[in-house]
């Protein structure tokens, strides 16, 4: 039998505030919260999990739409698998391509970077351009961002 916690432990548990687990419920995101004979919230350990996964879903730029018709989704249990998969499989074609954005714009402000520490460090303006630099500082990047 799964011990119940209550919202101040699933709390202290997931790092999340009162404010946010009852926020989260409220929108329909966090299936299966149910309430003892005083009418208080009884939550379970998998709720920290499912917290956890619903946070980085909205922190990915998941609308609350599609978060609600996922925790929908899950709730219908394995009969929903292809739906589910299909799902996450779209938000993570845009998480990619989001970092790949992401990616090439902080290249160019890296760039940027290099090319003011070299004229602070030199006293004159370098014959290289930012935009000149941005090749180098992907692949630098890239090298980075691998280790």
């Amino acid at each position: 039998m799964q011990r119940e916690l209550r919202i101040g432990e699933i709390a202290a548990r997931s790092g999340r505030s009162v404010h946010t687990i009852r926020w989260y419920e409220a929108q329909g995101l966090l299936p299966g919260v149910v309430r003892d004979a005083a009418g208080r919230r009884v939550y379970g350990a998998h709720h920290v999990g499912w917290l956890d996964l619903m946070e980085r879903l909205r922190l990915t730029g998941m609308s609350i739409r599609e978060m609600r018709e996922y925790t929908t989704l899950a709730r219908q249990g394995t009969a929903a698998l292809t739906q589910r998969r299909a799902l996450l499989g779209r938000n993570q074609r845009r998480v990619r391509d989001s970092i790949a954005r992401w990616t090439e714009a902080l290249a160019l402000i890296n760039a940027k970077v290099e090319f003011y520490d070299e004229w602070m460090a030199n006293g004159e303006r370098p014959t290289v351009a930012p935009h000149q630099r941005v090749p180098q500082a992907m692949r630098a990047l890239k090298t980075d961002l691998r280790a």
